[in-house]
């Protein structure tokens, strides 16, 4: 069997089908169409009831009863180029990719020192689809993954200038996944390559995590925001099947599940963060807004799929720490109209060792316009945002599906851009 199992490790691939997104992760900050125009900029502004996701604290800000409703669509792409170990090149491209984010949030003052909060909102999600036969199906031909947080907070006015905020963050999260799986059959004389057999992997989960947000209004002009989001584990299960039922040498050997379909289960960790933003407003109607984020990637180690097959799919991953910095302004130069753009860089977090197709990302510079329109007690705002996505470099990873015998892939590069859209209404009682 130990020959057996050499022999079969020499000339076939071990597909690793359950990794996530890599570069600067899978997160999402798009969560109003106000925010997404300024880049992120609500940290220390924090004086809209979208506050809830990106600072709750700045909700003692808003009087009465503010209610907000939205969504945004991230639309991206991506082409990769593949050589393969006979010297031939590849072109692939994805398929389009269309991932909604809802946006919901009220806000209301008990008295003078007490506001409640809820919202709604999307923080994790990555879309991806390749054709069933491109080089890198080993790796991954679909790939689905979307979270929804719902935040009951507390905002605490201290004093006229400090406010301070709780929350709880109660996550469902949606995972799905597709590959291919090479298939070895046994015969007298020698192993013989059959079809490649499909697999899909479908699961959901629950998550639990905390929010806690500070809000200074040092003067009339000068505000500085902080908010922690806390580490989730995001616990799925779920089911995997196959195309069809069938023996594979590879399966007997340990290095593919076989092809039964059975319950999964796996927990994806969430990575915690910390926010911080400093905004400067010389004049009623513009103000700026500079800011920083900070994740903990470092949390994410592993994501490994259990098989009640008694099949483990174990994916290492060394991701680093990752910043974002950003930069807004917002200009008012009439009463009912209102005009955003904002700026912001994000590093890398990719540990080029285990760069994978599941999103192939490398950093992101993005560029963010918007407009706000009132009327009565009604606005409206709309935004758009342009993602500069950093090429990734496969030519030294060892990712499972990647470097292998059957697929054969030496180098590769990818090329990605993404397109975000939002809108969002909003209304004062």
């Amino acid at each position: 069997m130990k020959a057996l199992r050499l022999f079969v490790l020499s000339s076939c691939v071990w597909v690793g089908s359950s990794t996530l997104a890599q570069a600067e992760g899978f997160a999402q900050t798009e969560w109003s169409a106000r925010g997404t125009s300024l880049a992120g900029g609500l940290v220390a502004r924090a004086d809209d009831p979208s506050a809830i996701a990106y600072n709750a604290a700045g909700i003692t800000q808003l009087p009465g009863t503010q209610f907000m409703g939205g969504f945004a669509i991230n639309s991206s792409s991506s082409d990769i180029d593949t050589l393969t170990k006979d010297g031939k090149s590849h072109h692939n491209k994805t398929k389009g990719n269309i991932l909604p984010m809802p946006q919901f949030y009220i806000s209301h003052q008990l008295n003078d020192q007490i506001w409640l909060g809820f919202g709604i909102f999307s923080r994790f999600g990555l879309r991806n689809e390749y054709s069933g036969t491109w080089a890198g199906r080993y790796n991954v031909t679909d790939i689905s993954m979307q979270t929804f947080s719902a935040v009951p907070t507390i905002a605490f006015k201290v004093n006229d200038m400090l406010s301070v905020s709780a929350g709880v963050e109660v996550v469902y999260g949606l995972y799905n996944e597709k590959s291919q799986i090479p298939v070895y059959s046994f015969s007298s004389v020698f192993h013989v390559r059959n079809p490649d057999n499909n697999m899909k992997l479908d699961t959901s989960g629950w998550g639990f995590g905390a929010q806690l947000g500070a809000h200074l209004r040092m003067n009339d002009q000068w505000s500085l925001g902080l908010i922690y989001k806390s580490k989730i584990n995001l616990r799925l299960h779920g089911n995997a099947s196959f195309g069809r039922q069938t023996s594979n040498l590879l399966a007997e050997t340990g290095e593919v599940p076989h092809a039964i379909d059975t319950n999964i289960h796996s927990t994806i960790t969430l990575p915690s963060s910390l926010s911080l933003g400093l905004s400067y407003k010389p004049f009623d109607n513009l103000s700026f807004e500079v800011g920083t984020v900070w994740t903990r990637w470092s949390d994410f180690k592993s994501l490994d799929f259990y098989f009640d097959s008694d099949f483990k799919d174990g994916n290492p991953k060394s991701w680093d720490d990752g910043w974002n910095f950003n930069a807004s302004v917002e200009y008012s130069p009439l009463s009912w109209l209102t005009l955003r753009g904002g700026v912001w860089y994000e590093t890398s977090v990719v540990d080029s060792s285990y760069a994978d197709f599941m999103v192939p990302y490398n950093g992101r510079t993005a560029m963010t316009l918007g407009a706000g329109f009132k009327w009565d007690n009604w606005t409206l705002d709309i935004a758009y945002a342009h993602h500069w996505i950093r090429s990734l470099d496969y030519n030294s990873t060892n990712a499972s599906g990647i470097r292998s015998a059957v697929s054969a892939i030496s180098e590769g590069k990818s090329h990605n851009n993404a397109n975000i859209y939002s809108v969002t209404i909003s209304y004062k009682f």
